[in-house]
């Protein structure tokens, strides 16, 4: 290949990149400006986001909507602190048992692992909107409705997730274990001190998909919960529309405050988890 050819090809590419993080750009811009309308609307009185318009800068700057929310709303900080402690029990519980449950089918030998493997899988299959009625029934029948157990029993393990570290684990390198063994470690002790505390990308994945998907369950919380005081965030929200009229000033403030917990999450983990995806992709 001659000096200009390469030239040439050099060019192209260039070129290329170009386009692809020139049109990626735009993708984010236009997925990025509904939430700047929603932090710019919560600075707005309600007349002002009526009246329609699609102006991000407020005309009438006000935090007369977070004060509502925050001193006003009775309830608001109780939907957060509920939404809060399910969300994180729900996190650690799925940390936890997720990880086992993929540990055992990945490395462990036992009667009827392949049975149960498959019936993981199968699970995978079953809509979640399925097993909300039986899942009421049990509830009731335990007594667990509009409490926090009821919230968090049935979403303590995750079919998506067990499949998702046993696929990490098969991938573990056995002479860890294996020299781990030599010492003496069992393979609880194993498991503890030499797997988990190595399987952190993946951790932080499970963590950042679990914690987002509980703390912006809707459904389970119309489900099981009815008492004010018991409810989430997301069904909290709900409250402030009515039949008439929809405050969306508060439900813009609401749903910033809202966001706030499950970005933290992100960036708490985004090292982690941009290491799994590159681990991932060199396993691949």
């Amino acid at each position: 290949m001659t000096g200009r050819e390469l030239q040439f090809q050099r060019s192209r590419f260039l070129w290329l990149k170009t386009i692809l993080y020139g049109g990626l750009g735009l993708y984010a811009l236009l997925t990025l400006i509904p939430f700047l309308w929603a932090l710019s609307a919560s600075f707005k009185p309600l007349s002002e986001i009526v009246a329609g318009g699609a102006n991000f800068f407020p005309q009438r700057f006000t935090l007369n909507n977070y004060r509502q929310i925050f001193l006003q709303e009775p309830l608001f900080l109780r939907w957060f602190f509920n939404s809060v402690v399910i969300a994180v029990s729900v996190t650690l519980f799925n940390l936890l048992f997720n990880s086992m449950t993929g540990y055992a089918l990945a490395r462990l030998r036992f009667r009827g692992r392949r049975f149960w493997f498959f019936l993981i899988l199968a699970v995978l299959a079953i809509p979640v909107q399925v097993t909300l009625i039986p899942t009421f029934l049990i509830l009731k029948a335990f007594g667990w409705l509009n409490s926090y157990q009821g919230m968090i029993a049935p979403s303590m393990v995750n079919a998506t997730f067990i499949f998702m570290m046993r696929q990490f684990f098969i991938n573990f390198p056995k002479e860890l274990e294996e020299a781990a063994e030599l010492d003496g470690l069992n393979k609880f002790e194993i498991f503890w001190h030499i797997v988990l505390p190595l399987a952190k990308p993946a951790l932080a994945a499970q963590a950042i998909f679990v914690f987002m998907s509980s703390w912006n369950n809707f459904l389970m919380p119309v489900v099981v919960l009815f008492d004010p005081e018991m409810f989430t965030l997301p069904l909290g929200l709900n409250t402030f529309k009515g039949q008439y009229i929809s405050y969306w000033n508060y439900i813009m403030a609401a749903s910033i405050v809202f966001t706030l917990p499950a970005l933290g999450i992100y960036a708490f983990f985004n090292r982690y988890f941009i290491e799994n995806v590159r681990l991932t992709g060199s396993k691949g």
